[in-house]
């Protein structure tokens, strides 16, 4: 018999496989099901975004990700049949090592992802379905159906509702998805003839409607996005349809040949109120449903699982309370919902169906073209807001205040407490200290890191060693620039991983295990490190498990 589960996984897409992963890499068996007969053979996500990519690097799975896609940095925009503007990626203000997008099919990312958790142990049981759930403090009753109609009842103590849209977690929960109905959209993966570079997305207007183009990896192939198509009812020739329009945005003969997959779809934009439901949870598209227009969902959906599961696990572990768990409905309900009013505007901005902006579009994009501090902002707004780097969790109950912030010349930091870790690594690529911390961000624990030297150092020394003994487990203590004899030297020889987190002598930052910044201080000691760990609260129960 398999060992029993801590985690039930419903749904094996990129969200359930993230969540598995990141559970089973912290020492949580999990057994994780969904209702399909298998992987899935078409794509609706055909894009990974910068700050994905930090968290695949923290998983330990970027570089296949990036080897498998086409690094698109560009965004050009054609009107009245000619280019008008190409937005370059820009993240000078929100540095990151990989400044790109990823173009790569949902089903190459969810094979590599498979890949992941099949070497930590995790097996996908293909063709169960959740046929119905029942929770109490102490854990939750599953009910299963297997291929052959075989019912099985299942106890485990958590589960994880990952079942996309028509989630059957979200609606045992009775959690309302809360929100509106709106346009129907036509995909469609297909090889074009086209003398475009396939550096870039493409947006164009026809002077009724809009259509996009996205470059995949094989050369010569596109996803082809369309956003008001015609009634096919009569049988229309899916590729000549897609090669007039595109014609007539670009103004230049374009020739598409016979699709490999094509969807029509009606999307709605709709959350959840709450993601969190006793001892269960739902991520993903069981929490949230949008438009597709900027290539948020995926993105979003593996951003939830990588901050549910190390939270989940902390708690089943017996080393945080239950009041960690709240956080993960605190933290990212927020962002569905400023998720939701992006792509609410960034739909409005893709379709242009009014008459009028056809007309007025070839000058407002040229006046763009032509200003370049407007063109910087629209590119930082445009390029910079798909990214996910500007997410952060500055009123986290996690977060603790800058105790330093204002008060003293020299003390200000880019990294403050809620932002991303990893901007701090990213400045400086291939400087000891920049990618010492890289590597530390990679360790699935909490990290710990503190500037050796300061006016007490002996005494800064001995409240490292003893957090390192006494919370080992589930934290990393790292001394910044430390010498032999320092809990966890790491190596800082020019001082700018130091510089780039704003720690001073003897001072101290904690990074969350999803690499967010939780507090910092001046002056390290065993006193501001409980101060800084209050918010996990005290456990309920004992580790349940080496």
């Amino acid at each position: 018999m398999p060992e029993q589960a801590r985690v039930l996984v419903v749904g094996a897409g990129p969200v359930g496989l993230t969540t598995a992963h990141e559970l089973a890499r912290r020492g949580l068996t999990v057994r994780l099901v969904d209702a399909a007969t298998g992987p899935a053979r078409t794509s609706r996500a055909v894009a990974v975004h910068p700050r994905t990519l930090e968290t695949f690097d923290q998983m330990g799975i970027a570089a296949p990700m990036v080897r498998a896609g086409r690094r698109n940095q560009a965004f050009t925009m054609f009107a009245a049949g000619r280019r008008r503007l190409r937005l370059e990626a820009d993240y000078h203000t929100m540095p990151t090592r990989y400044p790109y997008t990823v173009v790569i099919e949902q089903t190459r990312t969810e094979e590599l992802l498979r890949q992941a958790v099949a070497r930590l142990g995790v097996t996908i049981e293909w063709g169960i379905r959740l046929t119905g759930l029942e929770q109490d403090q102490h854990g939750v009753r599953a009910r299963l159906e297997h291929a052959d109609g075989s019912p099985e009842e299942y106890d485990v103590p958590w589960l994880v509702g990952c079942d996309g849209g028509h989630s059957t977690v979200r609606k045992q929960l009775r959690l309302p998805l809360i929100g509106e109905s709106s346009d129907t959209w036509e995909l469609a993966d297909a090889p074009v003839t086209t003398d475009l570079a396939p550096d870039s997305i493409y947006w164009m207007h026809t002077g009724r409607q809009a259509l996009m183009m996205v470059p995949y990896a094989r050369t010569g192939h596109w996803r082809l996005l369309d956003t008001a198509p015609t009634d096919d009812a009569a049988g229309h020739d899916v590729a000549s349809r897609f090669a007039a329009k595109l014609g007539a945005g670009l103004g230049q003969p374009v020739e598409v040949g016979a699709p490999q997959w094509t969807s029509r779809f009606t999307f709605q934009q709709r959350m959840v109120p709450r993601m969190q439901q006793g001892r269960c949870f739902v991520a993903g598209d069981a929490a949230h449903v949008h438009s597709p227009a900027s290539g948020q969902g995926m993105n979003t959906g593996i951003q939830e699982a990588y901050n549910l599961a190390w939270k989940l696990a902390q708690v089943d572990r017996g080393w945080a309370g239950p009041e960690l768990l709240a956080t993960y409905s605190l933290e990212r309900v927020p962002i569905g919902k400023a998720l939701l009013a992006s792509t609410r505007t960034a739909t409005f901005l893709v379709q242009f169906k009014n008459t009028m902006a056809g007309v007025m579009l070839p000058t407002v994009l040229d006046v763009v073209r032509k200003v370049p501090p407007l063109r910087r902002a629209v590119q930082r707004k445009v390029l910079g807001g798909m990214s996910g780097l500007h997410v952060a969790y500055p009123d986290s109950p996690l977060t603790s205040p800058d105790p330093t912030a204002g008060r003293r010349p020299g003390t200000a930091t880019r990294t403050p407490p809620g932002s991303r870790a990893a901007a701090a690594a990213a400045r400086h690529a291939g400087d000891p200290g920049a990618d010492g911390l890289r590597a530390e961000l990679r360790d699935p624990r909490w990290s710990l890191l503190h500037a050796s030297g300061g006016p007490d150092p002996a005494r800064a020394v001995e409240a490292a060693a003893a957090a390192a003994t006494a919370h080992g487990g589930w934290l990393s203590v790292r001394t910044v620039g430390g010498a032999t004899g320092d809990p966890g030297p790491l190596a800082d020889p020019h001082g700018r991983l130091r510089q780039e987190l704003g720690l001073v002598p003897g001072g101290w930052v904690l990074i969350r295990p999803d690499g967010y910044v939780a507090a910092r201080g001046p002056a390290f000691g065993s006193a501001a490190l409980r101060r800084a760990l209050a918010p996990l609260g005290t456990p309920h129960q004992a580790p349940t498990h080496a």
